[in-house]
């Protein structure tokens, strides 16, 4: 008989996993590993994420591994842009190319106005000038359409993107800096070879340490593949099975954390796009009453959510008020006043780190 879990229980064991339940003492290089990567499509999201997660967190660290080219931003999961370490972007991006190749051909209109038979000479051409030297988009289409003058370059330009092993460089996604999002030759940029012979199968099995339990449509949602039963039935008895409270059969792997469901659960600030929101299929775990995760525009990753009692119950963002700067929160629901203190604390804790020494101002709190 496959043992059944609560909503609760699915909460603390996805919070430990993702060292929300404790902040983890350890490096960020190693979080990020564990995790497999964090969302970065606002390039400093990330610190955010981090500040959160370890402890006694410094920015300086962070911008360390990117400048260092230990850590890399580039397309991965869901086709979107993560911050992973540059070993496991070598590891992940055979196994989620096809992830990106469908993006191309079946949900752009770049990829229609890209004509087939010169994909692969295309391709070539554009990785030996990504090859040569960093280049924007905007470098990257004048360049493509001198090669082909008849084509659409957008299209060429995107393309390229789509379907090259390709990173944004630094100094975008460097704490304090910033540059126009700018590409390189993902080989030339680390300066090592991509993996071969790549499966899906320890893909999985990662994300069920970072993530699970899990079912296989939660797998597919986080990592944008199809197809996963297969994988789920290969992996055999290297991951347990149990049952959600609506039945659905759910995906572990052996002696992954999994605390009671009364365990005490911290405040939390989450940055934007953080994958703990955006990485099942069933969000309930962690999204109370069926409430839409927020896709706010960029604004250089100074909004984001609060987990309150482990589930996402207001919002946050950092307001400029001339040489001060404020945390304003806004509660779905009134907090009760152990949780409202605790929020408040936190946010000031956030304040000392997200805004320049001297100029954290007030923590406001209403309710939506």
């Amino acid at each position: 008989m496959i043992d059944r879990l609560t909503t609760r229980q699915l909460n603390r064991a996805t919070l430990a996993r993702q060292l929300l339940l404790e902040r983890a003492d350890c490096s960020a290089e190693q979080v990020l590993q564990h995790l497999v990567g964090m969302q970065s499509q606002v390039p400093l999201a990330p610190y955010v994420g981090l500040w959160t997660r370890v402890v006694n967190f410094r920015a300086d660290e962070l911008s360390a591994l990117m400048i260092e080219r230990r850590a890399v931003r580039a397309s991965l999961m869901r086709a979107t842009i993560h911050l992973v370490i540059a070993a496991d972007f070598l590891d992940l991006w055979p196994v989620l190319a096809p992830v990106s190749e469908r993006g191309l051909w079946t949900g752009s209109p770049f990829g229609r106005r890209v004509p087939r038979e010169i994909v692969d000479d295309l391709l070539a051409f554009a990785q030996n000038l990504l090859a040569e030297a960093p280049r924007t988009r905007a470098e990257l289409r004048r360049l493509l359409g001198q090669r082909w003058p008849k084509l659409d370059a957008d299209a060429m330009a995107y393309a390229a993107q789509y379907l090259l092993p390709i990173v944004q460089v630094t100094p975008r996604g460097v704490w304090g800096r910033t540059k126009a999002p700018t590409w390189a030759d993902a080989e030339s940029w680390i300066g090592s070879r991509m993996s071969t012979g790549a499966a899906p199968d320890d893909l999985v099995l990662r994300y069920l340490g970072a993530f699970g339990p899990a079912s296989v449509q939660d797998v597919q949602v986080w990592s944008g593949l199809t197809r996963l039963s297969e994988v789920a039935d290969r992996l055999g008895s290297r991951v347990r099975r149990f049952r959600d409270e609506a039945g659905r059969v759910l995906l572990d792997v052996p002696d992954a954390p999994s605390p009671s469901a009364d365990v005490p659960a911290p405040i939390r600030f989450l940055p934007e796009y953080d994958n703990l929101l955006l990485s099942h299929a069933n969000r309930t775990r962690v999204v109370p009453e069926s409430r839409i995760v927020p896709l706010w525009p960029g604004n250089g990753g100074n909004r984001g959510t609060v987990l309150v009692d482990g589930f996402w119950r207001a919002n946050w963002g950092i307001v400029p008020d001339g040489e001060r700067a404020h945390l304003e929160i806004e509660a779905f629901q009134p907090l009760p006043r152990r949780h409202g203190a605790a929020v408040a604390a936190e946010g000031q804790r956030l304040l000392a780190f997200a805004v320049a020494e001297g100029r954290p101002g007030d923590i406001r709190i209403s309710v939506a």
